[in-house]
């Protein structure tokens, strides 16, 4: 809500929760107005683009319906659940002659960018390799309603792999390919918070994964997505090079220090924001989108970027349980840096 108040391109007019208390304390802001549903949220005339924060199981009914009724959309991560809904969101965009967009959009911020420059400056030589790690114990120790991370459309890679596969292909590039393993080592989790504390739930997706992804360019990303996981001293995200390493922050935020390690000196070095948002926040993507229209210009947190993303996350787990390295079947550009 900060960031689009703020955006010179952007004016919040109407929003609709199937709460409907959200949705009033929403519009709290003076012009913004609560609106019953989401057809209601479609039919009005002063709404050209449709922001889509719903569970990932409806992301692709929501942006279908919004692109139908003419509208921009910018939604949620992942981009839809499936290959071939994030595919028809994609086709009826592009006869509709509107645009989408999907989070995530931290990777636009000053920690991600920052990172980017500097490989793309050449600090660290040809980049070879690249680690990512995200690793907790589950949002259900957390989360009041846990149970859709549980779910097909969600799980840790899912729900937390577009941060960082995202911010890979910004600093590396498309994947070609991907080699994956996953387990579910338990088949029922407990709320631990809220007023369904104690409640148990199935789980039917995987809820550690791991792999590599080939990048186009040669790289290779070793990536860990664990809801098992209870404590870790693992960095978020390095990438190293022939000629150094860099350590960045955790692509669930805009920003955090950027570190360098040259050659063969002793030690990590800071290096000095020299790219992205300063002082993001979420909406910047949705920003980003508006600021294209207006200048004519791609915008950055793509569908198509979006769609490659969720391909890869799908091969990885296809692999994991074929059990053999699978072929990509969609790329992206990668997208434009922000300066």
């Amino acid at each position: 809500m900060a960031t689009l108040v703020t955006s010179r391109n952007l004016r919040l007019n109407a929003v609709t929760d199937l709460d409907p208390a959200r949705a009033e304390e929403a519009a709290a802001a003076p012009g913004v107005e609560a609106v019953g549903s989401v057809d209601d949220l479609l039919a009005r005339d002063d709404v050209d683009a449709v922001l889509n924060l719903t569970i990932p199981a409806v992301h692709a009914g929501v942006a279908l319906a919004a692109v139908a009724a003419g509208k921009h959309v910018y939604g949620e991560k992942p981009l839809t659940a499936t290959r071939a809904e994030a595919a028809a969101v994609l086709a009826a965009a592009r006869e509709a002659g509107v645009r989408v967009g999907c989070a995530p959009d931290t990777v636009l911020g000053t920690g991600t960018q920052t990172g980017r420059k500097a490989v793309d400056d050449g600090l660290i030589g040809t980049p070879v390799a690249a680690t990512a790690f995200m690793t907790t114990p589950g949002h259900e120790a957390w989360h009041p309603d846990p149970e859709f991370y549980y779910r097909p459309g969600g799980g840790p890679l899912l729900d937390m792999g577009p941060y960082y596969i995202s911010a890979l292909i910004h600093l590396l590039g498309p994947v070609a390919k991907v080699t994956g393993a996953a387990s579910t080592p338990r088949t029922e989790r407990e709320i631990a918070s809220g007023p369904r504390a104690g409640q148990r739930f199935a789980v039917e997706v995987d809820t550690h994964v791991t792999g590599i992804l080939h990048h186009t360019n040669g790289a290779l990303s070793t990536l860990v997505m664990s809801f098992d996981i209870h404590g870790s001293g693992l960095p978020r995200i390095e990438v190293h090079g022939t000629e150094g390493s860099l350590s960045l922050p955790d692509p669930n935020t805009f920003d955090g220090p950027v570190r360098l390690w040259p050659g063969r000196a002793d030690g990590w070095e800071q290096l000095p924001v020299s790219a992205g948002h300063e002082n993001a926040g979420r909406g910047i993507g949705l920003a980003d989108l508006a600021d294209a229209l207006a200048t004519g210009r791609p915008h950055r947190a793509s569908a198509e970027l979006a769609q490659h993303v969720l391909d890869v996350m799908l091969t990885l787990l296809d692999s994991a349980h074929e059990g053999r390295t699978l072929t990509v079947t969609t790329t992206c550009e990668r997208p434009a840096p922000v300066g």
